[in-house]
């Protein structure tokens, strides 16, 4: 059974084919939903939805600019008919300390992470208000429940923190329009370029001491919780934040 059939989705930060946006996409597309794939690097969009299959589309977007994101929304609209999920992914991490963290620092992080989120969400809204019916997810963190993470800094983690309050809100906001909106909550995810080259041996040994499972999670497992809160099996579900992290946080 396939549970996307015939719907239309938009993924932020979905061009790396080793990412969590691209792993989205593709567990959407094996499901019968049309995708457009946003990311900011040229070329990359288009080549990672023609990896993807026929039918989807790669969009250049930054954003954190309003105006990409409605221009984004719009030709999803054109493309599909209409936009029933939208996954907001894109996203940057810094490894500082709290008193390493510049202005700059600060403003780039949150302004992806955060910023991009509600300009993203605000791209689709009218549309999915319309038909009466929507799922917005995003991306945040155990870094914003555990308070710091592994390869993120404080910055990371308030931005990551900010998103489950924005995404509760929203979804309060918008149940009457039949409009849900969840957000993920992964633990560390193998094979991702999160890392930015520094995972080692004896690092990823101490990271898998801290989880239950003693594993790192993978990208299909995260895309399977996105699939899930896309999909009428979650139908009652909104507000939520759903961990994907081996147990993490069992206390």
């Amino acid at each position: 059974m396939k549970l996307l059939e015939g719907q239309g989705a938009i993924i932020t930060g979905a061009a790396r084919l080793n990412g969590l946006g691209f792993a989205m996409a593709k567990i959407f597309a094996d499901h019968g939903a049309r995708c457009a794939l946003l990311d900011l690097d040229g070329e990359e969009p288009a080549k990672a939805a023609k990896a993807l299959g026929e039918g989807h589309i790669g969009l250049v977007c930054d954003v954190t600019d309003p105006d990409a994101c409605n221009a984004a929304a719009e030709n999803a609209v054109k493309a599909f008919g209409q936009i029933d999920i939208l996954v907001n992914n894109a996203g940057i991490s810094q490894p500082l300390k709290t008193m390493e963290i510049s202005q700059a620092n600060y403003d780039a992080v949150l302004d992806v992470n955060l910023r991009g989120t509600l300009n993203m969400s605000q791209a689709v809204i009218p549309t999915m208000r319309a038909a009466k019916s929507g799922s917005i997810i995003a991306m945040s963190s155990v870094s914003a429940q555990r308070g710091g993470g592994i390869f993120g800094g404080p910055h990371y983690s308030a931005a990551k923190g900010g998103i489950l309050g924005l995404i509760k809100a929203m979804a309060r906001e918008l149940a009457p329009d039949n409009v849900r909106a969840n957000a993920i909550c992964p633990g560390y995810i193998e094979g991702t370029d999160i890392t930015g080259g520094m995972m080692t041996p004896e690092l990823l040994a101490q990271i898998n001491a801290g989880i239950p499972m003693g594993r790192p999670g993978t990208t299909g497992e995260v895309a399977g919780c996105a699939l899930f809160l896309a999909s009428n099996l979650s139908g009652y579900v909104t507000g939520s934040e759903i961990d994907v992290n081996g147990g993490s946080l069992i206390h």
